[in-house]
């Protein structure tokens, strides 16, 4: 028997600590199979429906959640025409609809000639067969990033250009290119050069890489990049017409952008450029994020530089993890949230370690980057392998609280994407999660014949009830993957349906990846 009681009041938060270290922890969600492919995942919330969220990563895998990250399903990304080459960049529109930016692999042309865009259709659940930017005969189109102005819904584009990948020829170079779309992807327009100085072919530290665009306050377009010049900034206060003659320089990259990391089978420190377009006391900073090895080889740190000016000045480099020095920290990545203008950073680190053992960490800020609280986000470490490609940056996102980060986890050849559940908090060491579901202890407890069973449902979702004995074998499923409508629910659960004998039993509630057990005791 089953009854279903809703109250009048919901209560959809609640208070869920975890303790590692004196660190709190946040649910992790694998939001990917297991296997040796998947990398360089990137991550997107709709600021008009926050339990949309949609994700990617390499190659051609997308993800997709409509309950707010606790489950997601995975399909594989395909263009026929332009196909599909990994640097996954998901993005959202003013209009609530997801663009996934990626490399290209076309059926006729070359590999990596172009940008590709593709556009998801909820009705249909499918995505466009794809547009493109860039195509410039046989050089080589590489590392997007793309931005929306929230004003306009105009779609702006940044990435490199080589003249030919990977080569060592002097008289061959990499420059950042930009192109816009005013018609929701549709068609876009010719791509114009924007930086000063030109860098090498090598996919190195001489070479011009890392362009992520932000929009300013105003409709300014921002733009930071790494290169032979060091870490320098540009900007457009036209819409993409016309930028700086003279690139600024915002700060060194000692040891370069493309170093070393024990494990890891590739590792760079290349920039994010965010601008806080909220309405916090901070509106119009703009903030590029790095990391860098200036304190030696073995202490790779997390970086920011921030402008007050339009990004005419900016201040030193500010350290963003909190650890003592001899450390490493790398592959990060920075959001804003523009509801409430808090920083935001997803980083892995080695803290806690002296060998490879490597956890995910987040960083924020809620005074412009003057100081920052770090918590550890990952459940547990994970031991690389340097012959697996890792991919080259993890990803975040952010609205009004509600934070999603995306990272690849490898588990020696191994790899997987997760994300974490972070909700509105009164601070890092103190989560308030939103968890789909909540099971309260049995009750009569002890008891003989039967007992209750009662549990809460926060989101339409297929859960599970299974009850277990002490050595993990199922005695009993109450409830099999059956969809539920949000409420509190109670199962009876009738022991001499099972001829058990006294003791222990524990019964488990299941939704996706998230699980909460009880333990009951049977008399005679």
């Amino acid at each position: 028997m089953r009854n279903i009681f809703i109250s009048r009041t919901i209560i959809s938060l609640i208070l869920i600590c975890f303790t590692a270290t004196s660190i709190a922890q946040y649910t992790n969600v694998q939001i990917s199979s297991t296997g040796a492919s998947v990398s360089e995942p990137s991550i997107c919330i709709n600021p008009q429906n926050p339990d949309q969220l949609v994700a990617g990563s390499n190659l051609n895998k997308y993800y997709i959640s409509e309950d707010g990250g606790y489950t997601w399903s995975m399909n594989s990304l395909s263009s026929p025409q332009y196909g599909v080459w990994g640097d996954p960049v998901i993005i959202v529109d003013t209009a609530g609809d997801f663009y996934f930016f990626h490399l290209s692999n076309p059926a006729v042309g070359n590999w990596i000639d172009r940008i590709v865009c593709q556009k998801y259709n909820w009705e249909q659940s499918t995505w466009s067969d794809g547009t493109y930017m860039g195509l410039n005969g046989t050089k080589a189109q590489d590392k997007e990033w793309a931005v929306v102005d929230s004003a306009t819904n105009t779609i702006h584009v940044t990435w490199t250009q080589f003249d030919e990948y990977g080569t060592s020829n002097p008289n061959k170079f990499s420059n950042i290119h930009y192109s816009k779309s005013t018609d929701a992807g549709e068609t876009w327009s010719e791509a114009v050069q924007i930086n000063e100085v030109s860098g090498n072919c090598v996919d190195s530290d001489e070479t011009t890489e890392g362009a992520v665009p932000t929009m300013g306050p105003d409709g300014e377009i921002y733009v930071a990049w790494s290169g032979p010049e060091g870490i320098v900034f540009d900007k457009s206060i036209d819409g993409g017409n016309t930028w700086l003659d003279e690139d600024i320089f915002i700060n060194s990259q000692p040891g370069g952008w493309d170093y070393n990391i024990s494990g890891i089978y590739r590792a760079n420190g290349l920039p994010i450029t965010c601008c806080d377009i909220s309405n916090s006391p901070n509106r119009g900073t703009i903030y590029v994020n790095w990391t860098d090895q200036r304190n030696g080889e073995d202490d790779t740190d997390v970086w920011l530089a921030k402008s007050t000016d339009g990004g005419n000045t900016w201040s030193d480099a500010i350290r963003v993890n909190d650890d003592h020095i001899g450390n490493q920290q790398f592959f990060s990545w920075m959001t804003i949230d523009q509801k409430t203008g808090e920083l935001l950073f997803v980083f892995y680190d080695r803290r806690h370690y002296d060998d490879t053992q490597t956890d995910v960490y987040m960083a924020r800020s809620s005074d412009g980057g003057e100081t920052f609280e770090n918590i550890r986000i990952s459940d547990s470490p994970f031991l690389p392998n340097s012959n697996v490609f890792f991919g080259d940056y993890t990803n975040i996102t952010a609205y009004n609280g509600i934070v999603r980060p995306i990272w690849a986890r490898a588990d020696g050849m191994n790899m997987s994407i997760w994300t974490a559940i972070v909700d509105p908090t009164t601070g890092f060491n103190e989560p308030l999660i939103v968890a789909p579901i909540s099971l309260e202890q049995n009750y009569p407890n002890p008891f003989t014949e039967s007992t209750y069973l009662a549990y809460k449902v926060r989101r339409t979702s297929a859960v599970t009830l299974k009850v277990r004995d002490i050595y993990g074998r199922t005695i009993a499923t109450l409830i099999n993957n059956e969809f539920m409508s949000p409420g509190k629910y109670t199962e009876r659960f009738e022991s001499e349906k099972y001829d058990l004998p006294s003791g222990v039993y524990y019964y488990t509630l299941h939704v996706g990846n998230f699980s909460e057990k009880q333990k009951m005791i049977l008399l005679d």
